[in-house]
């Protein structure tokens, strides 16, 4: 094995790894604001507490994976050929098993405070007589389809080299924030199929029968998104691959560092910098 492939095996490690903890963190921090303090900090409290929480780790782990930490915007992210199947797969299971495991550890504390019901609840999305506002099925499904539209937009474009990449995370954070405070009161958000996953197992019951709408839906606004932003940013997927073939790989990733954590680079191997594989932005 050369110094080349072992460290490509070493960055696709290091940019699972990071999907999995990063989801695992936003599922605990973002679903546990709902669980342990929705009390306390109402629906306003636990947006911002999604959106803090993803400045944080995007701050965190996007120099290494690019954070999409969401099966949706991953899927965005493939759609605008920014990464390739094989990579968008590592990412959709390291971050549905983060999401599991991010719930697995809230419903352990969960357990551990007096009272507090997690049967068919436990931060788990929902429609019907789930849903705060009683929304029915199509419009839940409709809300969860515009609300991840916006999310994974706003990430494909301050991701893309035209945008201020160093406010990026800030950026996406914002409109985690704004479809939380829309979609709390309807379906309590998803926007991410594996922050449904993970509490919907542990919550049973209403929660299991209509997860499948918070798989499906944010697939199909990540989807849009991808559509929209190739309408409205054309070419940058094409045009970096392009460059990548006559110069080398660009120096920057999603949020403006290479995968696996390391700063730009001067240029690719002919000037003694290893070639790298993984997402790399458009």
């Amino acid at each position: 094995m050369d110094t080349s492939t072992a460290e490509t095996r070493t960055i696709e490690t290091r940019t699972v790894v990071s999907e999995f903890v990063g989801t695992a963190m936003l599922v605990f921090f973002g679903v546990g604001s709902l669980v342990l303090a929705g009390d306390y900090i109402n629906a306003v409290g636990i947006s911002f507490a999604f959106g803090f929480t993803l400045i944080a780790i995007a701050y965190a782990f996007g120099r290494i994976s690019g954070c999409h930490v969401n099966p949706a915007i991953t899927l965005g992210v493939l759609l605008a050929k920014r990464i390739d199947v094989r990579t968008a797969v590592e990412y959709w299971v390291a971050q549905l098993v983060g999401g599991i495991v991010g719930a697995a550890v809230l419903f352990l504390l969960a357990k551990q405070v007096p009272r507090l019901v997690t049967s068919d609840a436990f931060g788990s999305n929902g429609y019907g007589g789930r849903s705060p506002v009683g929304i029915g099925g199509g419009g839940a499904f409709l809300a969860e389809v515009l609300l991840t539209f916006l999310l994974v937009f706003v990430f494909l474009t301050v991701t893309s080299r035209i945008a201020l990449v160093g406010v990026g995370p800030l950026a996406v954070g914002v409109a985690l924030t704004a479809v939380n405070l829309v979609g709390i009161p309807l379906t309590w958000t998803s926007v991410n199929p594996a922050r449904s996953l993970g509490p919907a197992l542990f919550a049973g019951g209403g929660a299991l029968s209509q997860l499948w709408l918070f798989l499906v839906a944010p697939l199909v606004g990540g989807v849009l998104a991808a559509g929209l932003h190739m309408v409205t940013h054309p070419g940058h997927p094409v045009a970096a691959e392009e460059e990548e073939e006559a110069v080398g790989p660009h120096p920057h990733t999603l949020w403006g560092r290479r995968p696996g954590g390391r700063g730009p680079a001067a240029a690719g191997p002919e000037a003694g910098g290893p070639e790298t594989k993984g997402p790399e932005a458009a």
